[in-house]
Order: structure tokens, then sequence, then C-alpha cells
């Protein structure tokens, strides 16, 4: 015997359909691209006050990540083949938080090494690498690893492209501080 049909069928979509609806709706809202007006990220997530004092802390950050690899690559050039690439990304980590006017900061590390015994690029005076190859290293890789744990512990008061961003370099530094205490093994 089959079952008899509902008494009324209804005439609009259904309230589940509503729901998902409005969650995809919220969803889509959330996850939009930023690529329409640099200045969304700040009406969205926060002043731009928090925005930009962030992102110039990020930029001061990674300028003296890169002015230890310049102390380092100083007392120790023998190491510009292994900390070349990381060093250059830490000088791009600099450029992607809009930092600028470090003329060290985008030479090569052989050119900055040299450029510092010239005293054009030298880095600065409270930076300096311990005398033996092997400590300078792990130096590098606990100030890479206290980097990225105060980055990663920043995040959640920041609005969405920006801790995107932030999150990416603090993972980057992580993955350096890992290569760095491998190299100083």
């Amino acid at each position: 015997m089959p079952y008899p049909p509902p008494p009324r069928i209804p005439s609009g979509p259904r309230r589940r359909t509503l729901l998902a609806s409005a969650a995809g709706a919220a969803l889509l809202v959330g996850c939009s691209s930023g690529s329409d007006d640099s200045d969304s990220e700040e009406s969205t997530g926060g002043s731009p006050s928090v925005t930009e004092r962030a992102r110039t802390r990020a930029a001061r950050d990674s300028r003296g990540i890169v002015e230890r690899y310049d102390a380092v690559l100083a007392a120790h050039p023998t190491l510009a083949e292994r900390l070349a690439p990381l060093r250059a990304e830490a000088v791009r980590h600099v450029e992607a938080f809009g930092g600028t006017g470090a003329a060290g900061a985008t030479a090569s590390p052989s050119a900055s090494a040299s450029a510092s015994a010239s005293g054009t690029a030298a880095p600065s005076p409270a930076v300096t690498a311990p005398a033996n190859e092997k400590d300078a290293l792990a130096e590098l890789a606990t100030a890479e690893r206290a980097l990225a744990d105060a980055r990663a512990k920043s995040l959640l008061d920041l609005p969405g492209e920006l801790a995107r961003l932030l999150a990416s370099v603090a993972a980057a530094g992580a993955a350096h501080a890992y290569l760095l205490t491998e190299a100083a093994k």
C-alpha cells in the first residue's frame, strides 16, 4: 500500500535550503580575495593604525633578521652558500610587509659581506656574530624560532590578509630555524 501524498506541498524554498544559502553567503563574504582595494582588509578587520603598526613591526623584525644574517656572513664568509637562500627569503619578507630603505637588505650576501668590510652597509653595531660557526648558526636558529613564535601568537589580533601573510612568514621562519639547527649539528 503506497503512502498517501503530503497534505500540502510547500510553495517556496525549504528551511534547510535557506539556511544553507545563508551559511554559504556568509562564507563567501568571509573568504573574499581582497583584490578590489588595498584598504579593504583595514576596513573589515580593524583600524588602519593597528594594521599599519603590525606591518611596520613585522618589516622591522624581518629587517633585524636580515641584519643577523649579515653579521654572521661578515664573520663567517664560508657560510655564504648555505645562508644565501635563507637571507634572500628574509629580504623578501621585509618587502612583503612594505619595508624599504635597507640598502644592504637587497644586496647579495657576498656583496653585503664585502660592503660591510668597506663600511657602506654594515649591520647595526648591536648585532654581532659568535666566533664559532656552529654557535653563529645556533644563534640564528634561535632568533628565527623566537620571531616565528612571536608572529604566530600575534595572528589572532590581525585582519584577514595580513594574518595570512604573517602566518606564511612565521611558517617560513620556523622552517629556517629547523634548517639552521640541522646545519649547526
